[in-house]
């Protein structure tokens, strides 16, 4: 059954495939980071989102966190895309559809995780 893209259900199905991928397991080892994601222009309004990687788990929900390492904004349009694998990541910032402030150098070191999420979530089927 499809999950509709940045719904709670969403969240959780994403969240449960994240814990479950080798690689991306592997690629996020026992990192403490905090990924916060504003998507604007979303069908049902702006919606944020986090990412919560600590002691060897990864955390994703709907909402905010204080902490965050790196915060990313980016339209419903482009967040749809890198999740559908039709954008990559890299291209999106390096042609200004993801603004990312924060501490950019630990988001770099986490490359290889990023990179492991569309491996992770390839098989879940979401409803755009």
């Amino acid at each position: 059954m499809a999950v509709k893209f940045l719904s709670p259900e969403w969240a959780q199905t994403v969240e449960t495939a994240l814990n479950g991928h080798p690689g991306f397991k592997s690629a996020m080892g026992n990192a403490d980071l905090g990924l916060q994601f504003n998507v604007s222009d979303a069908p049902d309004g702006d919606i944020a989102y986090y990412l919560k990687a600590s002691g060897g788990s990864t955390a994703l929900a709907l909402g905010t966190i204080d902490d965050a390492d790196v915060t990313i904004g980016q339209t419903y349009e482009t967040a749809s895309a890198i999740a559908k694998g039709e954008l990559n990541t890299q291209t999106a910032f390096m042609t200004g559809k993801l603004k990312v402030s924060g501490n950019l150098a630990k988001l770099m070191m986490h490359q290889a995780a990023i990179q492991q999420w569309q491996a992770a979530t390839s098989d879940v089927d979401v409803e755009y």
